[in-house]
């Protein structure tokens, strides 16, 4: 066989076979993605399936799923952020504390930055544990985690479940916890004050972030975790 005979017939194999693989290609079905979680009527959506941690990114391994409940362990806790950045938004959750358990929900956070500095932490915390007697007054669960100070008292026994809804207005942030709101800041003021540790607060001044769950080494379950974004429905603007 002659070059320019072999030549044709590796061409003619090569059309073939870019024929075939096209073929298939075009076969294949297409993995659409999921559609995103629909909202209730009072327009909140889930960011947390009840099943898996699908929609969430970080130290996944930190945590497990039981029985539709999002469960920080205790021997390898560490932060998980959701994939989505949030602006201004209504999110509701619920807490259930073990003994002295610590955590946290960081609010507009940048992804894999330490909420309480870089984003804002909103304390989840046992506070009535003996080894928290020194605690300031801006450390209390439902504070903004050194900067704002919350109405105590309002933190169920532990073993019991704890809503909490945090709003994210513009430069608003509201805390309820149990229905009591304990928390009602405005952050332009806060930040012309000065935060109450007397820090640097950079994430104050954030428009937009993640949604955090902040785990301190401590067993600390979370269920129903929905956010309402306000600018989609023309609020906070």
């Amino acid at each position: 066989m002659n070059r320019s005979v072999l030549l044709a017939f590796v061409c003619v194999l090569a059309l073939g076979a870019g024929s075939a693989l096209f073929a298939a290609e075009a076969a294949a079905p297409k993995t659409e993605a999921a559609p995103p979680p629909k909202a209730d009527e009072e327009g909140f959506a889930p960011i947390f399936n009840g099943k898996d941690l699908t929609g969430w990114v970080g130290l996944t391994d930190g945590y497990k799923v039981e029985n539709g409940r999002l469960v920080c362990l205790k021997e390898t806790a560490g932060n998980i952020y959701t994939e989505k950045d949030y602006a201004d938004f209504v999110l509701r959750v619920e807490f259930k504390l073990t003994p002295g358990a610590n955590n946290g929900v960081g609010i507009r956070t940048p992804n894999g930055k330490q909420a309480s500095v870089y984003g804002m932490e909103i304390q989840v915390l046992d506070d009535t544990a003996p080894q928290y007697k020194a605690l300031k007054p801006y450390q209390f669960c439902g504070a903004i985690y050194n900067c704002v100070a919350p109405e105590q008292g309002r933190l169920k026994p532990v073993g019991e479940w704890n809503a909490c809804e945090i709003t994210a207005n513009g430069r608003k942030v509201t805390v309820k916890l149990n229905g009591a709101t304990v928390v009602d800041a405005d952050l332009d003021k806060v930040v012309a004050a000065g935060p109450a540790d007397g820090k640097d607060h950079p994430g104050l001044k954030n428009k937009t972030g993640r949604i955090a769950i902040l785990g301190h080494n401590s067993l600390v379950e979370f269920r129903n975790l929905r956010v309402k974004e306000l600018k989609a429905n023309g609020a906070g603007k």
